[in-house]
Order: structure tokens, then C-alpha cells, then sequence
């Protein structure tokens, strides 16, 4: 495919169209106010992607309760009170012409107690002296998600992005490493990723028939197995229980090193599964235009942009006016990412990540 099909719209199973094929990632970003709320540099940084040319633009991700929490200044929609903040928000994309979505979070057993998360394992090994939740608080964090998702409906949202990646709850419970449990949520497959089906049911189910339901999915450490979460990512696709599928991969391009699938590209993994209506994206070093058209060949239907994204905020349109558009390499001087539009808050953030600022760079 050419540069040009990434423009093309993308139908979805509910709600409106992409109006092209760039999704914005949910990028940390640690810019909002210690209690949750949307701070001014939530809105500011929203209302610059707004108007960057985006299908899609996602949250960074966003406490479904106050316990879940693992970032400093880390977005929240688990009050009725930030949804002042969060409609701002999504009113400010729908301006733009994209579509909209937050990502709910729960830190699970990585919440951090110096910033008032309570840590929630899956097992009682995986921390030293901390209990694995009982059924019926797992039910909670579970209808939790759910009444987040209401939340992001009433704010304006066009839809929700689950996160199931990284070792956060989700993903700790598909795990058999951190997940030893005896009850519904534990032992097979299907138990541990039960937490994950229900999340997704209910909100289908308590949010209106165009709330568009994405699910954010990796499939490197914490325990996971690959040929499991491809059994689930299967059954999920069959049933059509999302609108998008989300493989939040640390390179769009790597290779499956062991296992039934080895030999064979992660991505190709996913793409060769039966998808029916549901779309497939992916995030990971994708810094240019023409990898951009090559993971449409490649068996995508979008892709998602994370660090290209926070290098040049108008990634999208970069790539519109030059098909050869590339993103400049890192790492970068500080002030690169402050004319970009980037707080200072956000800068803080980039500089925990290896080679991408400058460290001298003010």
C-alpha cells in the first residue's frame, strides 16, 4: 500500500468512523494534578493533538479507582468530580475532527502506596506480605472498569481503550506466572483471562450501542505466554466482543524468538488471526511514513503512534504533506519538545526514558 491508503477512513463495529489510519497512543505523560484532575496541561496538550490530524486520539492512562494508581500525577476517572476536566477533553478532540477515547488503568500489584494506590495481586507470592485480592475484590476493580467507561460516555468520549498490557491487572491475571489463584479468576486460560472478558461485557453492555470498546495488548515479560494470549485474542476477535485491537509491541518489527510461534514476526501472530469486524493496530518505533504504509501491507488496519507522536505532535500531517517524512533521531535537546509543545511536566516524564532527551539539554 502507498502512503496515501493511510488516509483512507476506517469503519469501526460501533460509532463513527476513523477518518484515517493514525492512532495517537496512550502516552504517561505525569502532567496532571496529584488528585487526578485534568490539569492545564492535560487541556493545552489535548487541544494541540486535536487539531494534528488524528483518527483516533486515546488518554494517557487513567485510574478506574484511586488505589490503582502507579504515576505521580497520574490522570484519573475515578470520581464523579473529574468530569469537568475529562469533558474539556473530549470536547476539544471532537473540535479537532477525531474520534476519542480514555484509557482505564489499574496498576494491580504495581500501584504504588506512596502516592495512596493499594497495591492488589493477583497471588499472594507476588509481594511479600500482601494478600491476593479476594473474589468478590476483584468483582469490584472489575465493575470499576465498567463505571469508568459510563463515566468516559458521560463525559463525551467516543469509546474506552482497556489497557491489558504491561503487568498492570489485566495482564497480571492472564499470567500464570502472577497468577496462581483457585477461584473463577485462576487455573485455565480462560479463567485468568475471565477478569478481562467481563470488563469488556459489561461495559459493552452498560454503555450505549455507538461506545466503541478498544484493548490494548502485549505480550512481552510478566509471565505471559504467547500462544495463550493468542488463543484469547481469537476467541475475543470471533465474538467481535471489541472494536480494536491495540498490540502495544516495543518493536512493530520483532520476531517471535521460542516458542510454536518462533521464527515468525510478533505482529504476524496477531494480523494472521480471523479478525471478522474488529481492527488490528500497532504500536512500536514506528517513526516514519513509509513504515507507517509498509504495516498496512503488513496486515494492519491502523497504527499507533507514541513516540513519534511527542517528537512532532503533527505527526499525521507531517506525513501528509511528505510521503518520505521521517521523525528526527534521539535523543533530543529539551527544547525541541518544548517549542513541540510539550510541558514541562511532560519533559520530566521523557527524561526517565533511555536516549530520548538530551540530559544536559535545558
Amino acid at each position: 500500500m502507498s502512503v496515501d491508503d493511510l488516509f483512507e477512513p476506517l469503519t469501526l463495529l460501533h460509532g463513527p468512523a476513523m477518518r484515517n489510519r493514525f492512532m495517537l497512543a496512550p502516552l504517561t505523560n505525569q502532567q496532571s494534578e496529584d488528585d487526578g484532575f485534568a490539569s492545564e496541561f492535560d487541556q493545552d496538550w489535548i487541544r494541540q493533538v486535536a487539531q494534528s490530524g488524528y483518527g483516533l486520539i486515546t488518554t494517557c492512562a487513567t485510574t478506574v479507582e484511586a488505589g490503582g494508581i502507579a504515576f505521580a500525577r497520574q490522570l484519573g476517572i475515578h470520581r464523579d468530580e473529574h468530569l469537568e476536566g475529562l469533558t474539556q477533553m473530549a470536547s476539544s478532540i471532537r473540535a479537532g475532527g477525531g474520534l476519542s477515547a480514555v484509557q482505564l488503568h489499574h496498576a494491580g500489584h504495581r500501584a504504588r502506596p506512596e502516592l495512596g494506590g493499594i497495591p492488589s495481586p493477583a497471588s499472594s507470592h507476588t509481594l511479600p506480605g500482601v494478600r491476593a485480592l479476594t473474589t468478590e475484590e476483584v468483582e469490584r476493580i472489575r465493575d470499576s472498569f465498567i463505571t469508568a467507561a459510563q463515566r468516559a460516555e458521560t463525559a463525551g468520549f467516543d469509546g474506552i481503550a482497556i489497557h491489558g498490557a504491561f503487568g498492570w491487572i489485566l495482564s497480571e491475571f492472564m499470567s500464570p506466572y502472577l497468577n496462581d489463584r483457585t477461584d473463577k479468576y485462576g487455573g485455565s486460560v480462560e479463567n485468568r483471562a475471565r477478569l478481562t472478558l467481563e470488563v469488556m461485557q459489561g461495559i459493552r453492555r452498560a454503555c450505549g450501542p455507538d461506545f466503541q470498546i478498544g484493548w490494548r495488548l502485549s505480550v512481552e515479560r510478566y509471565g505471559l505466554r504467547l500462544e495463550e494470549l493468542r488463543e484469547i485474542t481469537a476467541f475475543i476477535l470471533d465474538r467481535e466482543m471489541i472494536d480494536y485491537l491495540d498490540l502495544a509491541l516495543w518493536d512493530s518489527a520483532q520476531i517471535v524468538q521460542d516458542g510454536s510461534f518462533r521464527g515468525n514476526s510478533m505482529l504476524s501472530v496477531f494480523t494472521s488471526t480471523p479478525r471478522r469486524g474488529v481492527r488490528v493496530g500497532v504500536a512500536g518505533k514506528i517513526m516514519s511514513a513509509q513504515r507507517c504504509a509498509q504495516l498496512l501491507d503488513q496486515g494492519c488496519d491502523f497504527v499507533l503512534i507514541a513516540r513519534a507522536g511527542i517528537l512532532q505532535r503533527d505527526f499525521p500531517l507531517q506525513v501528509k504533506a511528505n510521503p518520505f517524512y521521517d521523525s528526527v533521531p534521539t535523543p533530543v535537546p529539551a527544547q525541541h519538545l518544548r517549542s513541540g509543545g510539550l510541558s514541562e511536566r511532560f519533559i520530566t516524564h521523557m527524561r526517565g526514558w533511555p536516549s530520548f532527551v538530551i540530559p544536559t539539554s535545558k
